[in-house]
């Protein structure tokens, strides 16, 4: 195997690889697959925070050749848009997707075809956006895909809301951790984005995906194989605590990748809120990219 081999094909070939989707789908029949943990048994269509019962809800799948260079690489990123999620940020972009849940349902047999389609499209990995709540599902589908001669890196594109039991049910399996470190204040995490103890669960998974895959490693095109990049969308009046998030960040990678993202616009629900109702300041994003390299981390740019 290469070193761009990807991780679940030893675990496939242990046969390890069905027991993380046996006990992954254990997890459903009382949902305890993120941290609300609301106890609802999805195996029979009941739905708790996430709106998601056992079908998952896909938006699109496509080549994306919007993500950061070392994920979209010369190809294309095989994105897969999961709808619904398990966080109700005011501010969403991609609100009819996260919140209104726009898409149709598809099985984990359909999803693996999703994933075989990407790759033959020439795809540098699978990317599955908004997966934490969706995992049993997608470690079925990923069986059955692997089965079929999927041989592609899979990214966990996530807003880091994840179980620790769930993230360890990845190891071997997920190679590239794509994080969202929205922000390290409960008060804001819990206006903004609907959601308790962010802060300490935010910390806990990054560390344990860093834990797991260590920092980010390219090939010699630049494409990522393994490892985290961390992104950060600043907010505007600093309610994404941003020095925060990147001295955080810095303490537990000194070098770590970082996307400090400045894209914001008040989209969604933000005009209910005077704070978000505006622009971020370009002065103070630029004085965040210079206090993450003067804190030694590699800031990609889109």
């Amino acid at each position: 195997m290469t070193k761009s081999t990807p991780s679940y094909i030893k675990l496939y070939e242990e046969e390890k690889l069905k027991e993380r989707t046996e006990k992954a789908y254990e997890m459903l029949k009382e949902c305890t697959v993120c941290p609300h943990n609301c106890r609802v048994d999805r195996i029979d269509g009941k739905k708790g925070f996430c709106k998601t019962g056992e079908k998952i809800r896909i938006a699109s799948f496509f080549p994306h050749r919007g993500e950061e260079f070392p994920i979209r690489g010369f190809n294309g990123s095989g994105t897969i848009f999961i709808s619904h999620c398990n966080m109700r940020c005011v501010y969403c972009q991609n609100y009819d997707i996260s919140q209104h849940g726009e898409g149709d349902e598809y099985s984990p047999e359909e999803i693996a075809g999703i994933m075989l389609y990407l790759q033959q499209e020439g795809c540098h990995n699978i990317n599955w956006v908004t997966p934490s709540h969706v995992v049993p599902q997608l470690l079925k589908a990923l069986l059955i895909a692997v089965q079929k001669g999927l041989k592609i890196p899979v990214v966990y594109n996530t807003s880091s809301y994840d179980s620790i039991e769930t993230l360890k049910l990845l190891e071997g399996v997920v190679d590239i951790y794509l994080p969202d470190i929205k922000y390290l204040n409960e008060n804001h995490s819990r206006k903004y984005s609907k959601v308790k103890n962010y802060p300490e669960i935010v910390k806990k998974a990054l560390k344990e995906m860093f834990r797991q895959v260590g920092n980010l490693k390219t090939d010699e095109r630049g494409i990522a194989y393994r490892g985290v990049l961390i992104r950060h969308l600043v907010l505007p009046e600093n309610l994404s605590t941003s020095r925060e998030v990147i001295d955080f960040v810095s303490s537990i990678c000194p070098d770590a990748y970082v996307n400090i993202m400045s894209q914001y616009r008040p989209f969604y629900k933000a005009y209910m809120f005077k704070e978000l109702n505006q622009p971020i300041d370009i002065r103070e994003y630029y004085s965040l990219i210079n206090h993450a390299k003067n804190r030694g981390l590699n800031v990609v740019i889109d």
